[in-house]
């Protein structure tokens, strides 16, 4: 069979390639025809869609407008653009769009209705039906643009096949509307879905109003300022970080909520994300993701956008900086602004409360007359259960370059334990209740963690042979340097076991040895990260959780103070290496509510 001349694409086919890769689904379009908005000036956009987009998107802006009916045809030619003059200006792109592909690749799948008017001009209407211009008439219109697209792919059905449910489609509208109302807080924006609003912000405000329309006047009022400044070598220039991020104890199930800005342009960064929830680490439970909003502005030339089609992604040229930057902004507001996790309804639901946010808790530290480090305790409280199967090792001192941390707990009057398993304590604003298995876990890690010398480990009378799999075989035997730095002794012993010789002093007396090491061969196994110091982090965080005090033990009440002084001299004492709370609060305004006060 003979092949097919070559021969150049017509201009509707060259259009509808394009379109695969600007316009994968209805929001790839309203992001478009938003920052078309942005870019001309607009201070407000308002977006209507009907069946998630697919039947109808029609995005309405009060910016400056199209001045005559030429340029707005030429608006939807290929490649025209106003933004752009040469390639040389891709090098300092400061708009949001500059590619010119966005309107030709919008019509050649679509039917687009296109209503545009300038300051003191007379406005036009353009119709266009997947690729061909069917009405260009003058128009009686506000200044501004109106532009509406109808049957999405309905010319490619092959495409429209792949979208996915009215709901799914409008949810990933409204998220992307949210994220340019947290990029642009001094614009107003608003979705109506089906002829129903379902989002709107004011406009006009700093970053905490546009917060609040989009994920709570709570949640908001909660969060932590950050922010970071650094000084890169030219080009880059000087990179500023400055946004909010949650409280450790203020989490959602869903990622959707790390919004990260540059220059004013919401993007998808997988490295920085990451950045992001390494500072978080310990600090919140695994599966669980913060609510973070923060912008990075560096010089135009420090960064390049036009690495990918719908410019959702962008590459820096001092990547490694920008990623400090976000680590040190996020890591410093929580250790230095977070309160201690409040009691009440945020453990079994997403509220949050907005008061946390503002209050401010003495340090120990910092000495508070009113409220005294120690008081004598005229009685032992009564009915202590019998039965501690292990007492907290009170002479057991902190590492002492853990101590100077900026979140210390508030001067605390011990009272006792609840349940064997909770230890209270009286605060200057209410009653604090303490984890004493959570507390301990904390210090043990930060302890372990700091140490200069491998952990102690204690040899078995005899060597226990256990079955592993041959990948933990091959894994015991290129970590014995890491395994031995833990006090775990282990040697293979064939292709489908090992020997263990000796375990950490702190896990000695240990009913069942077997059953620690293989939890740690499956952590060391299972690791996605093979970093010696992620792994090594991991394994002390199960051998912590192994060795701290359990819930159901007896504390003395030396023991509880001293555990105590040892949580307040760790550096991150509000959660533990699994990132639960240590501590909650009930205040007191609350306590007298409860009584009716």
């Amino acid at each position: 069979m003979a092949r097919p001349p070559i021969q150049l694409l017509d201009d509707v086919t060259i259009a509808r390639i394009a379109a695969g890769e600007v316009i994968e689904r209805p929001s790839s379009v309203v992001k478009e025809l938003i920052e078309n908005s942005l870019d001309a000036g607009a201070d407000r956009v308002d977006v209507a869609i009907v069946d998630g987009g697919q039947r109808l998107m029609r995005v309405v802006d009060n910016g400056s407008g199209i001045p005559d009916a030429e340029q707005l045809v030429l608006a939807f030619a290929q490649h025209a653009t106003s933004k752009l003059r040469a390639s040389e200006d891709l090098e300092v792109v400061s708009s949001l769009g500059f590619r010119g592909e966005a309107l030709a690749s919008i019509a050649s799948v679509s039917q687009v209705t296109a209503i545009s008017c300038a300051v003191d001009g007379i406005g036009h209407r353009l119709r266009i039906d997947n690729g061909v211009t069917i009405e260009l008439t003058p128009f009686g219109a506000p200044t501004g643009t109106s532009v509406t697209v109808e049957n999405l792919f309905n010319a490619v059905p092959a495409r429209r096949k792949f979208l996915r449910q009215a709901s799914t489609e409008a949810a990933q509208i409204h998220d992307l509307i949210a994220r340019y109302a947290l990029a642009f807080p001094d614009r107003a924006f608003s979705l109506r879905s089906n002829d129903r609003e379902v989002f709107r912000s004011l406009g006009g405000g700093g970053l905490e109003t546009a917060l609040s329309a989009v994920v709570g006047a709570d949640a908001a009022a909660a969060m932590l300022p950050a922010e970071a400044d650094r000084d890169l070598p030219p080009p880059s220039g000087p990179l500023r970080v400055t946004g909010f991020v949650s409280p450790p104890h203020q989490h959602r199930a869903t990622r959707r909520y790390v919004v990260l800005l540059v220059n004013g342009r919401p993007i998808q960064d997988a490295r920085l994300q990451h950045a992001i929830l390494d500072a978080y680490h310990t600090l919140i439970p695994k599966g669980r993701y913060p609510l973070v909003v923060l912008r990075v502005d560096l010089p135009p030339s420090g960064v390049d956008v036009n690495v990918h089609p719908a410019k959702a992604e962008v590459r820096f040229r001092d990547a490694r900086s920008v990623y400090g930057a976000l680590q040190q902004a996020v890591r410093a507001a929580l250790l230095e602004r977070s309160p201690i996790a409040p009691a009440g309804p945020l453990f079994a639901s997403e509220a949050v409360s907005p008061s946390i946010g503002d209050r401010q808790l003495p340090s120990r530290r910092s000495g508070a007359d009113s409220w005294p480090l120690s008081r004598p305790f005229r009685d032992r409280p009564a009915a202590i259960a019998e039965g501690q199967t292990k007492p907290y090792a009170a002479d057991a001192a902190v590492s002492p370059g853990l101590s100077g941390n900026t979140v210390a707990l508030p001067a605390l009057r011990l009272i006792g334990q609840l349940a064997r398993a909770y230890i209270l304590a009286e605060g200057p604003d209410g009653l604090y209740l303490i984890d004493q298995h959570a507390a301990h876990e904390r210090v043990m890690y930060e302890r372990f963690m700091s140490r200069e010398a491998p952990l102690a480990s204690q040899s078995l009378l005899a060597p226990l042979a256990i079955p592993v799999t041959p990948a933990q075989a091959a894994l015991v035997e290129a970590q014995a340097r890491l395994l031995a730095g833990l006090g775990l002794q282990l040697e293979p012993f064939g292709p489908t076991a090992v020997l263990i010789r000796a375990l950490p002093e702190v896990l000695a007396g240990v009913e069942d040895p077997q059953q620690i090491v293989h939890s740690l061969l499956d952590l060391l196994d299972d690791d996605e990260r093979p970093v010696a110091d992620a792994i090594e982090a991991r394994l002390l965080r199960a051998v912590c959780k192994r060795a701290s005090v359990k819930a159901g033990q007896t504390l003395s009440l030396p023991e509880m103070r001293r555990l105590l002084d040892d949580l307040e001299a760790c550096q991150v004492p509000r959660t533990c290496p699994h990132g639960r709370p240590t501590v909650i609060s009930i205040g007191q305004s609350r306590i007298d509510q409860l009584f009716g006060r």
